[in-house]
C-alpha cells in the first residue's frame, strides 16, 4: 500500500552504532537520528562507546530509544539478536561478534551512514553496495547512505513538525526563554551566539563586533552567547588581554550544556549563529538566519574543499556581492585564505567587513531564509533513509 507515492513502512527496529570520536557531532547526529525514528513508531537501540555526553544532550532520554554499551556487543555470549535494520555511522567498524549475530536465513539491512558533505562524489556514492566475502560478516552486503543537499542524496535530518515549533518559539517564546537562561535580553538587542573549535579566531572576531557594537544605536546591546568549552575560552582569554573595552555595548554571557531542543531554542533566538560540526551545522540551516559554520579541520587540507562546496550549495542563488562578503567571513573564521582555499590554515589576520546580519530584513537573513525554502523541499533524511532500506 502506499500514500501519497511512498509505501507505508512497517515499525522496525534498528541498531544505531556510535564511536565518539574527539567532538559531540556524531553521538548529536546518531541520538537524533533515533529519536526520530522512534518519534515515528520505531524502535532504535544506540550502542555507542561514551554515552556521557548523552547526560546533557538529551538527560531525559526518548521513548523508544534504548541506550546501549559498545563493549556488551563485542561480547559474543550476547543473545540479543540484530534489528531488522544495522545503522553503521560514519564507518565506525561493527564489532564482529555483532556480524556475527546478522548471519540469519534474511539478514537484517545494513547500512553506512556517511559524512554530510556537498562535493559531487556524494551523488554518485549514494546507495551503492559493498559485499562482504571474507569474515564474519562474509555473504552480507553493506550499502552506503549519504546525506546531502541534491534531490541524489540522503537529504538532511528533519523531524516532523520543526518548522511550526520555530515559528512558535519565535512569536511568543523567545524573551522569556533567554531571560530563563540569565540573559537579560530585549527586543533592541542583537545577539550572536558561538560554538567553536579551539583555533577559531574568536579573539579578532570579538574585537569587531565589539566596535561594530558602539556604532549602532544607542541602548542596544549585542549579546554573546557563548557555549561551553572553546567559546567561552576564547572569550575569556580575550578579556584577560584586556580587549573587552566596552562591555555596556559589547555583552558576553557564557551558557551551560544545552539539550538538543533546548540549543535548537539558542540558534532561533540569535541573530547571528557561529555553529562548528555536522549536528550544529544542520540545526543552523533549519534556523534560517546568518550564520557561519567552522567545519572540522583535517591535516590534510580537505576541510577546505568541503567548506567551498557547501558554500557553493548554500549560497548558490545569492547575490554575488552578498556571497563573496559572506564567503570571506567564512573563510576568515576557518583560518582559510581567500586567494588559495586548499592551503594551510593561514594566521590570524584582520576580519574583513561582514554583510549586515543584525538586520532581520536584511539581504543575509533574507537569504538564508530562502536557502532554507529549497531544502524544505528536499524529503527529509530519516523518511528517505526508512524507504532505502525498506526497497
Amino acid at each position: 500500500m502506499a500514500v501519497g507515492g511512498l509505501a507505508i513502512i512497517r515499525p522496525m527496529l534498528w541498531d544505531v552504532f556510535c564511536r565518539v570520536i574527539d567532538n559531540f557531532g556524531d553521538i548529536g547526529v546518531c541520538w537524533r537520528l533515533c529519536a526520530d525514528l522512534a518519534a515515528r513508531g520505531h524502535q532504535a537501540r544506540l550502542w555507542v562507546d561514551d554515552a556521557s555526553a548523552l547526560t546533557w544532550m538529551a538527560p531525559q532520554g526518548a521513548p523508544g530509544v534504548e541506550v546501549r554499551a559498545w563493549s556488551e556487543a563485542e561480547d559474543p555470549a550476547l543473545t540479543l539478536s540484530a534489528g531488522d535494520v544495522v545503522i553503521e555511522a560514519f564507518g565506525c567498524d561493527l564489532p564482529n561478534a555483532f556480524l556475527a549475530r546478522m548471519q540469519r536465513p534474511t539478514p537484517p539491512a545494513w547500512v553506512n551512514l556517511e559524512y554530510l558533505s556537498a562535493e559531487d562524489y556524494v551523488e554518485r556514492s549514494h546507495g551503492l553496495a559493498s559485499p562482504v566475502f571474507h569474515g564474519p560478516a562474509a555473504g552480507l552486503r553493506k550499502r552506503f547512505f549519504y546525506p546531502g543537499f541534491t534531490a541524489a542524496t540522503g537529504g538532511l535530518l528533519r523531524e516532523p513538525g520543526l518548522a511550526a515549533r520555530q515559528t512558535t518559539f519565535g512569536t511568543s517564546q523567545r524573551l522569556p526563554w533567554l531571560h530563563n537562561l540569565g540573559v537579560p535580553a530585549n527586543e533592541s538587542d542583537r545577539l550572536v551566539s558561538v560554538f567553536c573549535y579551539a583555533g577559531a579566531p574568536l579573539g579578532t572576531w570579538l574585537d569587531a563586533l565589539q566596535t561594530d557594537a558602539q556604532q549602532a544605536a544607542p541602548g542596544a546591546t549585542t549579546r554573546i552567547l557563548l557555549t561551553p568549552g572553546h567559546a567561552t575560552s576564547l572569550a575569556q582569554a580575550w578579556v584577560a588581554q584586556g580587549r573587552h573595552t566596552a562591555p555596556q555595548a559589547l555583552s558576553l554571557h557564557p551558557l551551560p550544556a544545552l539539550p538538543q531542543p533546548e540549543f535548537d531554542h539558542l540558534l532561533w533566538s540569535c541573530h547571528l549563529n557561529i555553529v562548528r560540526g555536522e549536528d550544529s551545522a544542520v540545526r543552523a540551516l533549519w534556523a534560517g538566519r546568518p550564520h557561519i559554520w567552522h567545519i572540522y579541520p583535517q591535516d590534510d587540507g580537505v576541510h577546505a574543499d568541503k567548506l567551498e562546496a557547501f558554500m557553493r550549495r548554500w549560497m548558490g542563488a545569492w547575490p554575488p556581492a552578498l556571497r563573496d562578503a559572506v564567503a570571506l567571513g567564512w573563510r576568515h573564521f576557518n583560518r582559510i585564505a581567500p586567494d588559495s582555499p586548499s592551503a594551510a590554515p593561514q594566521d590570524e589576520g584582520p576580519l574583513p567587513p561582514l554583510a549586515d546580519w543584525r538586520d532581520e530584513a536584511g539581504d543575509w537573513a533574507v537569504s538564508s531564509r530562502s536557502s532554507r525554502a529549497a531544502l524544505l523541499a528536499q524529503t527529509d533524511l530519516v523518511t528517505q533513509l526508512t524507504h532505502f532500506v525498506a526497497g
